[in-house]
């Protein structure tokens, strides 16, 4: 693996930048393309406010494998997971600070909101029993990225961490949770919800009700029809939930404690996607603080070409094979050269693209970041350490 002192990130404005967000934001929501490395940059992140002496949580959506090992994750945990102290110690974090990881399990997060809403523990019981229910989040569009929104803030609401790092789904997802309440309640709208619901004292409700409920025993057997009238009548608590912390929602994600971070790579289809989420973040007045041009070449701008560096080599002992050798690198050097000055161009049209907003580069390891080295160096890079 390269050496963690040689992969700082292209600009030191940006990385001072960067350092101030792991310090100062209680959330950092790191959006981007799918196959950016917005996981390993939301665990690096992490790691670098832990290292600072912070308690740290990172919130990942789908991490590899070998990422979810690292950060001793598992898909079925309903709790985050804190690192043990050895792998603490390996990664240079001492108390206070702390790091812990948890894989978003959005019905996990459902139940829960269900039980803590409820007006007592059987009906909370009944819902989570309906089978309507528990293809709730597949049924409404929203209700996922609801649900990872809904964790988050209840994390800062019981202020166990002093900084949230949420890793999102691919950025045209990604934003879906700032309007996932109004989408929610526009599909259960609750004017028509009373054609499902067979207590209304109106007689022309009622009538509609009867008609509604002998489609529905048609469509789907009279079984099936009480348990989507169950399941209506049971959500309606939750629906009306959902639309009083619809404001509080907006007006978190708008505030001072949170950041934005966008995380492109130099791929055509993923700097679209950063211009895409810009345009969006724009219009939607959201805090973006700045992107990380990740996978990049940009910090070997540096490196000397072998032709450059002949003299050095002349004269000494079997300095015919190895300038030779050098003779033979130089197509590759030079085309890394190239590829060097096309990325750190990329960079800085994303800085200037985005104004006061910082644009970092980093590095591409040659394995991967998916151990506790690897994250220590990016972790390192992102910060400017």
């Amino acid at each position: 693996m390269s050496d963690p002192a040689a992969m700082a990130a292209v600009g030191d404005g940006s990385a001072k930048t960067a350092r101030s967000l792991v310090h100062e934001k209680r959330v950092i929501v790191v959006c981007g393309a799918g196959g950016v490395g917005k996981t390993t940059t939301s665990a690096s992140l992490a790691l670098a406010a832990a290292r600072d002496g912070r308690r740290v949580l990172v919130i990942t959506i789908d991490p590899s494998k070998r990422l979810a090992q690292t950060l001793a994750v598992s898909p079925h945990a309903t709790e985050p997971t804190r690192l043990s102290p050895e792998r603490h110690e390996a990664v240079g974090v001492d108390a206070p600070g702390s790091l812990s990881a948890w894989m978003l399990d959005p019905q996990a997060v459902s139940d829960a909101m269900v039980r803590r809403i409820s007006s007592d523990e059987a009906s909370a019981q009944k819902l989570l029993d309906n089978g309507v229910y528990r293809h709730v989040s597949s049924m409404i569009a929203g209700m996922q990225e609801y649900m990872a929104v809904e964790a988050l803030h209840g994390f800062v609401r019981d202020d166990r961490y002093d900084l949230i790092v949420l890793d999102t789904p691919p950025s045209r997802d990604a934003l879906r949770f700032l309007d996932a309440p109004s989408r929610v309640g526009s599909f259960l709208d609750r004017r028509v919800l009373r054609f499902f619901l067979p207590r209304s004292k109106n007689p022309l409700r009622q009538a509609a009700s009867r008609v509604v409920e002998r489609l529905l025993d048609l469509a789907f057997g009279a079984r099936a029809r009480r348990e989507i009238q169950q399941f209506f009548l049971l959500f309606e608590q939750v629906l009306l939930y959902l639309s009083r912390s619809q404001g509080d929602m907006h007006a978190f994600f708008g505030g001072p404690e949170i950041a934005f971070l966008l995380v492109s790579s130099p791929e055509p289809a993923a700097l679209s996607e950063a211009r895409y989420f810009e345009a969006k973040a724009e219009a939607l007045d959201l805090p973006l603080a700045g992107t990380v041009l990740n996978r990049s070449r940009a910090w070997t701008l540096d490196r000397k070409l072998p032709s450059e560096i002949r003299d050095r080599v002349a004269g000494s002992e079997g300095s015919e094979v190895l300038l030779r050798a050098m003779d033979a690198l130089e197509p590759f050097a030079r085309a890394e050269a190239e590829s060097a000055r096309r990325h750190e161009a990329l960079r800085s049209q994303l800085e200037s693209r985005s104004g006061a907003r910082f644009a970092l580069a980093l590095p591409e390891l040659p394995e991967g970041a998916s151990d506790l080295e690897a994250l220590g160096a990016l972790a390192d890079a992102l910060v400017g350490a």
